[in-house]
């Protein structure tokens, strides 16, 4: 509208005057107008000043303005100015027409039509008026474009099934294809919705060096007006058997404000969680925290899924998928007491019949004298706690109990450290007479560790005055997994409120900057202490309970014996204080899913049994293709930095690949890791799928082009005309018989006889 306006006005569309040159074309008859246009005005300047008996200062010099003003557009008609301008000689350039063919492209949002029809519409025949304004004036190289751009012999063909968008590959192919002939400028058709993880700097780059413009066509709505979408999941990779997720799912939608809706989670088709959300207002995220267990080994793909909505947009972004690998496989804990007590005995039988945790119990009985229980054979432990970081290592998580820091040499409160650190291992302290600051840990490597500030004077002493505590989640802790003893998270606070009281003998710490109260204790005197800390510490977690006899939860005269409060609790926490441990080789993809017949990228983080990165192990993948055949990649080291090594392949059918990682130095193998990775047709293209203008508009206007919305194309033909590229001649374009010229003769010569009648001067 605002261009069909400027047109009228001026004769000639924007880009005419942007591109062009300005110019007069004054000869000596305009030389002697103007000077006589010049007495004029000096003559209508001593009038104006000759009328002061009848008009006051001020209109007087109002009316001179205004004839001044109508006599400087004469003047200005008098030396004929002239716009110079570089036109595309017609039919000696090439226009390329690139066109989305995603599916994106089906959303019914151009006027409650697909965003397609508008191409089919404007580019699918001869009469077409985009394709006919352009064919006119250039020869036009017409291409198809989703992960790649390629000819296209006719639109009608187009079927807008491509399952991705991919601007500046598909740019930069288009410039390659061009090479060497005179082109005017790139027609773009597309919604913008850019799914590849390329930068479009390198694109825009190539397109600038060439001098190439690009004319892009924004098609379809900015905002829809109804439609629900599942934004992002947060999900593990890899969890253990059994475990009990909490899943964050996030929501985004319009039209929809106030409505409550279902989220429900999917594991190969069963439901295995669900939950109620209320939408917030248009545009505003809302987190869904669903519960899900994870029954079945092997990589699962977990789906979340909103029911469609009434008159909704788009339903294909109702859905997530997410690849998790779950592990049937034992979990080994090295748990360290240093006395007998109900705590270690409880804690043991609550994981007895968990087949996916096993606790091996060192207790100190006397001066070098320990109980073993749950080794794996008569030499595991036998001398005692680990003094060597290959055995301790060899544990995912450590569980310290009532033992006091003079139990450990030096190098021993060092790998502790360095477990948790370096190997990236769990270590939950418990409380008891000889843990913490009354342990004597003040000081030591250990106290770097854990969560809770220790302070480095203190030591052994003997423990504070019992306190009794009742139990309450913080706002973090109600909503993690490891504090989950309920139904749901409210049910989950009530429950924590009603468990019987337990004692902790410790003296009061404070949490250290970074680190997360999950639940916190309150004594009869109404003081709150934490209680369950935890906090990252390299690439492990430290955690601190200071409780000493959660066995309450257990035994007391309150709790029903069929309870299985205190069994949950345990389990949960110490799977929690394993997750996330890594192996000595560590396998993954740089992506979750891809298109089948893409390449692949492995990676794999190699290290030694010290947990040491090795550079020169020799490596190797074993990709399990979907139809059971496998294939052998060599992995190699990367040199970007230390144990990293890389390799690819390409996908060559859709379904679940398995790869498995193996790596080994001079004959003696350092160890195995299993990640698995889905190939299937992206769904990418209907997530935020709004037409995108930031990222069309910067394409044009990086590259000297334009950006148009299916309402201001009609002038494209016109604009790429008048770019100056490719074969171009030189045309005067004359401006003194423009419309706006008259208007504003007309409308100066109209408001000095109005002016003269309000003042009483006509």
């Amino acid at each position: 509208m605002l261009d069909a306006i400027f047109q009228a006005l001026f004769s000639y569309r924007p880009v005419v005057f942007q591109q062009g040159e300005l110019r007069f074309d004054a000869g000596t008859g305009a030389l002697v107008a103007a000077s006589l246009a010049g007495f004029v005005m000096i003559v209508a300047a001593v009038t104006y000043r000759g009328v002061r008996g009848r008009g006051r200062v001020r209109d007087r010099i109002v009316l001179t303005v205004l004839r001044m003003a109508a006599l400087a557009v004469v003047l200005l008609c008098l030396f004929r100015p002239t716009l110079i301008v570089r036109a595309a000689v017609p039919q000696q350039n090439v226009v390329a027409v690139v066109l989305d063919d995603s599916r994106s492209m089906q959303i019914p949002d151009w006027d409650g039509r697909p965003r397609g029809e508008f191409i089919k519409q404007q580019f699918g025949g001869l009469e077409s008026p985009l394709i006919k304004a352009l064919s006119e004036r250039f020869l036009v190289r017409v291409f198809r474009f989703s992960s790649t751009a390629g000819r296209l012999e006719s639109v009608n063909t187009m079927t807008f099934s491509g399952s991705q968008t991919r601007l500046g590959p598909s740019l930069d192919g288009t410039r390659e294809e061009l090479a060497g002939l005179p082109v005017s400028g790139i027609v773009l058709v597309s919604d913008g919705a850019d799914t590849s993880e390329v930068s479009l700097s390198d694109a825009l780059l190539g397109l600038k060096a060439g001098k190439l413009p690009v004319y892009a066509v924004g098609v379809g709505s900015t905002r829809l007006p109804r439609d629900v979408q599942v934004d992002r999941v947060v999900t593990p990779r890899s969890v253990l058997k059994d475990a009990s997720l909490l899943l964050d799912v996030i929501v985004t939608h319009s039209g929809y404000a106030g409505r409550t809706v279902t989220v429900d989670v999917e594991d190969e088709g069963r439901i295995v969680g669900s939950e109620q959300v209320r939408l917030p207002a248009d545009g505003s995220p809302v987190t869904a925290r669903v519960r899900a267990a994870a029954s079945e080994a092997g990589p699962r793909l977990f789906k979340f899924r909103v029911a469609p909505q009434p008159d909704e947009v788009v339903t294909q972004n109702n859905v997530r998928e997410a690849l998790i690998q779950v592990r049937d496989e034992k979990e080994k804990i090295l748990y360290f007491e240093g006395e007998p007590r109900f705590e270690m005995k409880f804690i043991r039988r609550a994981v007895a019949d968990d087949q996916n945790l096993q606790l091996v119990v060192l207790q100190r009985t006397a001066d070098n004298k320990f109980l073993r229980l749950g080794v794996d054979g008569p030499d595991e432990l036998f001398g005692g706690f680990p003094k060597t970081r290959e055995e301790l290592f060899s544990y995912r998580a450590l569980v310290l109990g009532s033992i006091e820091a003079g139990a450990f040499s030096g190098d021993q409160l060092q790998m502790i450290a360095e477990f948790v650190d370096r190997r990236g291992g769990g270590l939950l302290m418990l409380g008891g007479a000889r843990s913490f600051g009354e342990g004597g840990y003040g000081g030591t490597p250990v106290a770097d560790a854990l969560p809770l500030a220790l302070d480095p004077r203190t030591r052994a002493s003997e423990p504070a005055d019992l306190a009794r505590l009742l139990l309450t989640p913080t706002r973090a802790g109600q909503g993690h997994a490891a504090t989950q003893i309920g139904a749901t998270e409210a049910a989950s606070a009530n429950r924590w409120r009603d468990l019987p009281q337990v004692t902790s003998v410790n003296a009061p710490l404070e949490p250290k900057p970074a680190a997360t109260v999950l639940l916190t204790g309150t004594d009869d005197r109404g003081r709150a202490q934490p209680v369950l800390t935890w906090h990252q510490f390299g690439r492990g977690k430290s955690v601190a309970l200071t409780l000493q006899d959660t066995w309450q939860w257990q035994m007391h005269a309150s709790i029903p014996l069929e309870d299985q409060t205190h069994e949950n609790f345990w389990r949960q926490m110490l799977r929690w204080v394993v997750d996330g441990v890594p192996n000595m080789v560590e396998a993954r993809t740089t992506t979750e899913r891809v298109e089948p017949g893409e390449p692949v990228t492995i990676e794999a983080t190699v290290v030694d049994k010290s947990f040491v990165e090795v550079n020169d192990a020799s490596v190797t993948a074993r990709v399990t293709r979907p139809n059971g055949t496998t294939l052998d990649v060599p992995l190699e080291w990367t040199g970007e930095r230390d144990g990293l090594y890389r390799g690819t392949f390409v996908s060559a059918e859709g379904g679940t690949y398995e790869v498995t990682v193996d790596s080994s130095k001079a004959s003696a193998v350092l160890g195995s890791g299993v990640t698995f990775l889905r190939a299937g047709p992206s769904d990418a293209e209907y997530f935020d799928p709004t037409m995108h203008e930031g990222p069309l508009r910067r394409i044009a206007e990086e590259t000297g082009g334009r950006f148009y919305t299916p309402e201001t194309a009609a002038g494209l033909a016109e604009d790429v005309r008048y770019a100056g590229r490719g074969v171009t001649s030189v045309e005067e374009r004359e401006l003194w018989n423009m419309p706006i010229i008259l208007i504003a003769l007309m409308g100066l010569v109209c408001a000095e006889w109005g002016y003269r009648r309000a003042v009483g001067l006509s």
